[in-house]
């Protein structure tokens, strides 16, 4: 779409924390009515809309819409945040597995600023199916690069958490 609604869209989500509870509708009507200006067959209509659901308590109605903009071809950054998104989602509904399927291959995906919320997503996706050594090897990796010091170290244990006999 182009900068103005972009714009808005960004305007619209500074304001959500000053929704109440009760207000989560008036939310979505607010992105359903920013949505509604796109072409019918935008991939950014149904991922703002996820967001919207996911962001109000409603994982179950997310999942849909985040597949639904991954469907219609919703890639680069925005994409990437869908995965991470569908699989918080599948997690929040009990389909964790779905979700560690969904992220695994974005261990491999070009770095960005969204690899630690990647590795995040996941190690929460890999601790409700009962694997937290994986989780939390992830987690420790994720955070190594970050310390002031150990981080060599920190490297060292995340990888040790997996390896054969550690």
């Amino acid at each position: 779409m182009n900068q103005d609604w972009e714009e808005r869209v960004t305007a619209a989500w500074a304001t959500f924390d000053g929704y109440a509870e009760t207000e989560a509708a008036e939310f979505r009507a607010v992105i359903d009515a920013l949505v509604a200006e796109l072409p019918d067959d935008s991939p950014l209509g149904p991922f703002e809309q996820a967001c919207a659901w996911d962001s109000t308590g409603h994982s179950d109605k997310a999942v849909p819409l985040y597949r639904e903009a991954l469907a219609r071809g919703l890639t680069g950054y925005q994409g990437r945040r869908a995965k991470i998104q569908l699989s918080s989602s599948l997690r929040n509904i009990g389909q964790a597995e779905e979700g560690v399927k969904l992220l695994t291959p974005e261990l491999d995906a070009p770095s960005d600023e969204l690899d630690d919320a990647v590795r995040a997503t996941l190690a929460l996706c890999l601790s409700s199916l009962g694997r937290d050594r994986e989780g939390l090897s992830l987690v420790l990796g994720a955070l190594a690069p970050h310390l002031p010091r150990y981080q060599r170290s920190m490297a060292n244990y995340a990888r040790a958490l997996v390896e054969p006999g550690t």
